[in-house]
């Protein structure tokens, strides 16, 4: 039987058997190589799983959920393993349910501008295929090539977009989910207004596969914008540039507004379309969208507004939607490019009101000094959403103490500057144990009162979010 203790990876046959009468033989897998495959995921820690599962459908996730809480087995969802906080990792061994085989857009309905997909459909694949019959779903993290919308769910991603348009729960109007019991519920409506009994679907959402399995999603669409305009801001300065933010959103509601500091320009300048003055040391990726009229109008005032304020060396508008492109491709380059600088990272993704952005970055800047190590910032300026990357060498004892440090000053930095530790990629266990800096001891003893209720055995994804 599969078990709990991460240094035991025997299987019991007779379970083994169970689950491949549920999926067929070539859905199960104990093998190695299979177990290898499924054991990390973008934070690049390893935890190797008992077993792999690949159900096709509801009834299946339902039956090895019901056969799990009989015999009291951990399940890991999975899904393209793109998370930054272990959220996918087995670290208490078990089963790892990948939903790779959950990739059915079930229907678009354009007269309500909705669609219902299966939880193993890539981000960018749905979108591609609402924008074949003129509509949008703005949610856009930057592994939207790669991720899965169940992933997404999951851990509440959100991206550039997110500014205008909001993060992933806002797109979720309904959900089918499997407890841990086996037990399928529908949480949700398909109508724009619903409020009969808990809102179930936003409890799930963010809940990082700890409370049910996803199977089956019902996303809010939008029509697509008309036209996109898409500027380039450089300036001499950091926190200027964090200034410039707070200003820019007083006037206008661009749909984008990312920036990037003097590191993450250097490291993906060779993705640029434009070749950038030496004193560039701070850039704002700035996108508005909606009628050509409108958008036109809007980019000429911006320009105007923009060309007034301190520090501004230039600000350059895309010629063409290859050139908007390259300066999305550098945009979504920097996190994978960081390895330039070290061979290890710690990412974060914090959260602070907008009017505090320039605090914030003026302390990364004073720690990376203080410690001697690298830290570089970017993200998405207009919602106050910071990636915080510490470049480090973990094989060297000092820098990897100094990164563990310069984390948790950071942390507690955000929470003085009324921020939050997780903007879109989660807790998992990478920031677990940071958790009571946020939440009140009675906060977080409700949140699991409602894990106990739905999870009694802790069998769905344990370990994660809870210290």
């Amino acid at each position: 039987m599969l078990t709990n203790d991460i240094e035991d990876e025997t299987m019991d046959i007779k379970t083994n058997q169970l689950l491949i009468d549920i999926v067929g033989d070539e859905n199960f897998s104990a093998s190695n190589e299979d177990r290898l495959c499924y054991s990390y995921d973008g934070t690049a820690q390893e935890f190797i799983p008992e077993a792999v599962i690949f159900p096709a459908n509801t009834e299946q996730v339902g039956k090895i959920m019901e056969l799990a809480s009989q015999h009291g087995f951990p399940v890991v969802p999975r899904g393209a393993g793109t998370g930054m906080t272990g959220g996918a990792l087995a670290i208490a061994g078990g089963l790892v349910m990948v939903m790779s085989r959950f990739t059915r857009i079930v229907e678009i309905d354009v007269d309500n501008q909705l669609a219902v997909v299966e939880p193993g459909v890539i981000t960018g694949d749905l979108q591609a295929a609402v924008r074949q019959k003129g509509l949008y779903y703005p949610p856009d993290p930057a592994s939207l090539k790669f991720c899965t919308i169940g992933g997404n769910v999951a851990e509440c991603a959100g991206g550039p977009s997110a500014v205008k348009y909001g993060v992933t729960r806002d797109y979720i109007k309904g959900l089918e989910v499997v407890l841990a019991d086996g037990k399928i519920i529908t949480t949700g409506v398909k109508t724009d207004k619903g409020v009969v009994g808990y809102d179930l679907t936003r409890l799930f959402v963010g809940s990082e596969g700890t409370l049910g399995i996803i199977t089956k999603i019902i996303v809010r669409l939008l029509p697509q914008p008309e036209a996109k305009e898409t500027f380039l801001v450089l300036l001499d300065s950091l926190s200027k540039a964090a200034i410039l933010v707070a200003k820019l959103l007083s006037r206008f509601t661009p749909c984008t507004l990312e920036f990037m500091d003097q590191t993450a320009i250097s490291i993906v300048k060779d993705k640029l379309p434009f070749t950038l003055p030496d004193t560039t040391r701070a850039l704002l990726l700035i996108e508005l969208d909606g009628t050509a009229e409108s958008v036109s109008s809007e980019g000429n005032l911006l320009r105007s507004f923009v060309e007034q304020k301190a520090g501004v060396l230039e600000i350059r508008q895309a010629g063409s939607s290859a050139e908007a492109d390259r300066l999305w491709i550098a945009r979504r380059a920097v996190s994978p490019s960081a390895f330039k600088l070290k061979p290890h990272k710690i990412s974060e993704d914090i959260v602070v009101p907008r009017s505090r952005i320039a605090e914030l970055v003026e302390y990364a800047e004073s720690l990376a000094l203080e410690l001697g190590l690298t830290i570089f910032c970017f993200g998405h300026a207009g919602d106050g959403n910071i990636h915080v990357n510490i470049m480090l060498d973990k094989t060297n004892a000092q820098e990897a103490a100094n990164g563990a440090l310069a984390k948790q000053r950071l942390f507690d930095r955000v929470i003085e500057l009324s921020g939050t530790l997780s903007g879109e990629h989660g807790v998992g266990i990478t920031k677990s144990g940071f958790l009571p800096l946020e939440l009140s001891v009675d906060t977080l003893g409700a949140m699991q009162l409602i894990k106990r209720a739905l999870d009694p055995k802790n069998i769905l994804n344990p370990g994660k979010i809870f210290p």
